[in-house]
């Protein structure tokens, strides 16, 4: 036996134990000193700050590995039914700042800096943040962690370990340019190793049939080009409760470090080939798929995560209960984030099959009844589809077992609708219209037994639009889970003023139980208490206003409404109707139309896809209408507009707290969720939005008249697409006439002419599936509303407190236990304690 893989079995009983770890401030100060001196080998004369923050990480990590071990022992002793939730982006942001919390660690460190003559705060800002994720999926996939851990559920966490992150974004000259995002550049000393779980991942090669030694046909895959998946776990404490789970990560390793035949032969470069092209597959987040390499990279990244960590539960499972798979329905299942993961499907057909001697009816039962499939989109561009060419080239024994799977599924739907062979053409997960492709949506819903989305719209929609072919075959699959974020990271750790106040006045119980915010509502006809909010809000919107300062060379009055937009960059969120907006503002200004009006300061941030072109545009026509606005003498102390430049986990944590307005405007039945619209209102923030994704449940929690609410229904949206005249709409709008000729005369690009003709084209264009000329005029006398109440500060304020104190349905503690109630019926498993 390889002796790595050979267990430590100690000759005394005592060989492992050793006395609990300090929590306190002294025997915090005595191991920060003994990691910094001998672990990391620095001194007084350590010229990196990175070495004081990795010893501030490695004391509490610990600690959290203490109750790691726990935790594990508390559910392999349980022999508890298990989830795995498997998901392409982890968004964890810092993780220093949430150990501090979940550990209840904030005084006793800040205590022991204090007395290493060092500030926490301070310390806190030297973590980069883990780059694993694009925005809203992955954030929500690091809420729903920190939600299982807090609720004691045994989930585990399963995704890829990028080496280089979303792009680090500039802005120059007024242009987006990406740069590599080399987050692990330092290390990452959150994470452990565990190389004795490596596992193989095959691609290429071809099927064959073959007998087995029972005498039985079977299929197996040959003449493979192999890579490895290394693991590496990343705690996740839950909150004060000594639970900690697991996030485990995949680095992807060649099978051989170089080729020493090519070596001693002087092709160095050759070598190394197999190394470097293992690697690739972990390199980056999301690869640019608008090339055809672009797409079988990312492909291969999809199969990586899904392989590895099947074959990591099944490990387990057989060291633990033999090849005895009866009861392993029973006690496993596996989350699908979105699209990304659905190879799990095949490959767990495949593993059950060619590696564990399975028949197909028993794999199928198995698959059918673990598997559970999140939606996170309507935008068909979105849901993943492979050619089958190239499929079959990387993966030929899943292509095998998918047209399987279609087969008989196209069997099942002819016997409920017979002779309806359009329908069987809609349905099939081969779609053979153009160039052949495997829809993968379809593959998971099919196989999976839980179908869900993620607001009470989007839901609704994938039932009657999206997947209506298949909810019409299987109601009972489909179900709504809207979506949640952590109230101890985005309340409790990124807003400590705000979260003090609470305390005192309704205690501590919101941050385990968000719905305890709802005894708040009567502080909101407190005079007393409103003060205290304003002044909270005001203290946020300063620290906004010196990082705008900074990173944007903007000045912000903080006695200003803060009316903010930060998100993924994309036409249907609508960053362009926000501009818009402004530049009627401006337009205002500039024509003398000032009378009662209210100071704003308009935040816009987000990234652009590389290749997304029109995305990038509206990112310069900001960055264009913010230097004409903020240079203008006549905008002083009426109007500021700022693009904040690489928006990011760490940045929302000041952002959130300090915004008045949140802009939830992207057209509706385009939006799935949002989590950013829970964000800014469990903070205080008002929305303002159309009737998409969770906005909804955010107006009929916060009511009617906290919410500005504007623009066309989902069903309006589809109503108007064949006859929707822009022109028009323009033309009868003084206001938004006046926008588009600012715009066509080249007032905000008076060097660069034509810059910003794609953007006044898409507006006017009568396909324009985001209708934003449509909504303007709805949009602009919603922020009027605003601007009057916003004028009311006593109103303002009450409606601030009335939102936070409604938010409590918006806490992933609620989603987590609406997804174990309804999919997963998880046992809660406390951790040993000592």
């Amino acid at each position: 036996m390889n002796p790595i893989n050979k267990p430590f079995i100690p000759k005394h009983p005592n060989t492992l134990k050793i006395p609990p770890l300090g929590m306190n401030a002294i025997g915090l100060e005595e191991d920060f000193c003994r990691y910094f001196n001998h672990t990391l080998g620095w001194g007084k004369d350590s010229v990196s700050s990175h070495h004081v923050y990795a010893s501030c990480a490695l004391v509490l990590r610990d600690r959290l590995v203490e109750r790691w071990r726990r935790t594990q022992r508390a559910y392999d002793e349980s022999g508890c039914k298990q989830a795995y939730y498997l998901s392409l982006e982890f968004l964890m942001g810092r993780a220093l700042g949430n150990a501090l919390l979940n550990l209840d660690l904030e005084e006793a460190s800040a205590e022991a800096m204090r007395n290493l003559g060092l500030e926490l705060e301070e310390v806190q800002e030297l973590e980069s943040d883990a780059g694993l994720g694009n925005g809203g999926l992955g954030r929500l996939a690091a809420c729903f962690l920190d939600s299982c851990a807090t609720l004691q559920l045994p989930v585990t966490g399963y995704g890829i370990r990028y080496e280089y992150g979303m792009f680090r974004q500039k802005i120059e000259q007024g242009y987006q340019l990406e740069e590599p995002d080399h987050w692990l550049r330092n290390g990452n000393p959150w994470e452990i190793e565990r190389p004795e779980y490596t596992v193989r991942i095959k691609s290429g090669g071809r099927s064959e049939h073959y007998t087995a030694a029972d005498g039985s046909l079977r299929m197996r895959w040959v003449d493979t080009q192999d890579v490895l998946a290394v693991p590496f776990d990343m705690p996740i404490p839950g909150y004060r409760n000594g639970t900690v789970n697991t996030l485990r990560l995949w680095k992807a390793a060649a099978t051989e470090e170089f080729d020493l035949d090519e070596f001693n032969a002087g092709s160095y470069t050759e070598a190394v080939a197999a190394k470097n092209a293992a690697e690739h597959i972990t390199m980056v987040l999301y690869p640019n798929d608008a090339s055809e390499n672009g797409k079988e990279l990312r492909l291969r990244q999809q199969y990586f995560l899904a392989s590895a960590s099947l074959q990591d539960v099944l490990r387990r499972w057989v060291h633990k209960h033999g090849e005895d798979f009866s009861g392993f329905a029973g006690l496993s299942c596996f989350q699908l984030n979105d699209t990304h993961p659905t190879c799990a499907v095949p490959e767990l057909m495949r593993l059950l099959m060619d590696e564990h001697g399975l028949g197909w009816e028993e794999a199928w039962d198995i698959t059918s009844q673990t598997m559970a499939y999140t939606n996170h989109t309507l935008l068909p561009e979105a849901l993943e589809r492979w050619p089958v060419n190239m499929f079959g080239r990387l993966l030929p024994r899943l292509l095998d077992i998918i047209y399987e799977i279609n087969a008989r599924f196209m069997e099942e739907v002819s016997r409920r609708w017979p002779g309806d062979t359009e329908r069987e053409c809609r349905m099939s997960l081969v779609e053979e219209c153009g160039v052949p492709q495997i829809r993968m949506a379809y593959l998971a819903v099919v196989a999976c037994h839980s179908v869900n989305g993620v607001a009470a719209l989007h839901s609704h929609l994938l039932q009657q639009h999206l997947f209506h072919d298949f909810f019409e075959l299987w109601p009972h699959k489909f179900n709504n889970k809207t979506n949640g974020v952590t109230p101890r990271r985005w309340l409790a750790s990124s807003n400590p003023l705000l979260s003090k106040l609470i305390d005192d006045s309704i205690g501590e119980g919101w941050r385990t139980d968000l719905s305890g915010l709802q005894a708040l509502k009567p502080f909101a006809g407190d005079k007393k208490f409103r003060a205290e909010w304003y002044k909270v809000k005001q203290a946020n919107k300063q620290r906004l206003a010196a990082m705008v300062a900074k990173d944007c060379g903007v000045v912000f009055d903080t006695s200003a409404l803060f009316d903010v937009q930060v998100k993924r960059i994309h036409e249907y969120k609508r960053q362009l109707l926000n501009v818009l907006h402004v530049i009627h503002l401006y337009d205002r200004i500039k024509r003398g139309d000032t009378a009662d009006w209210t100071p704003r300061c308009v935040l816009i941030g987000g990234k652009a896809a590389p290749g997304y072109v029109m995305a990038k545009r509206i990112i310069r026509l900001v960055t264009a209408v913010a230097d004409v606005v903020n240079h203008d003498p006549a905008t002083k102390g009426l109007l500021r507009l700022a693009f904040l430049p690489d928006y990011r986990v760490s940045a929302m944590e000041v952002i959130c707290p300090a915004a008045d307005l949140s802009e939830q405007i992207s057209t509706a039945g385009k939006e799935a969720s949002g989590t950013g619209n829970m964000k800014f209102m469990m903070n205080g923030a008002i929305t303002i939005g159309t009737l998409d994704g969770a906005n909804i449940e955010i107006r009929e929690e916060a009511g009617a008249e906290n919410f500005f609410l504007f623009g066309l229904t989902a069903d309006q949206v589809e109503a108007a697409r064949g006859h929707y005249d822009p022109a028009a709409i323009v033309a009868a709008d003084r206001d938004l006439a006046r926008v588009i000729h600012l715009l066509q005369s080249g007032h905000f690009n008076l060097f660069e002419p034509g810059l910003f003709d794609p953007i006044v084209h898409s507006v006017l264009n009568p396909q324009d599936p985001w209708l934003t000329a449509a909504d303007f005029r709805s949009y602009v006398d919603a922020q009027q509303s605003v601007a009057v109440a916003y004028r009311d500060r006593e109103r303002w304020t009450r409606m601030s407190i009335l939102n936070a104190a409604a938010s409590g349905k918006f806490s992933s503690d609620r989603t987590i236990q609406d997804y174990n109630r309804d999919i997963w019926h998880l046992p809660q498993v406390p951790a040993h304690l000592e």
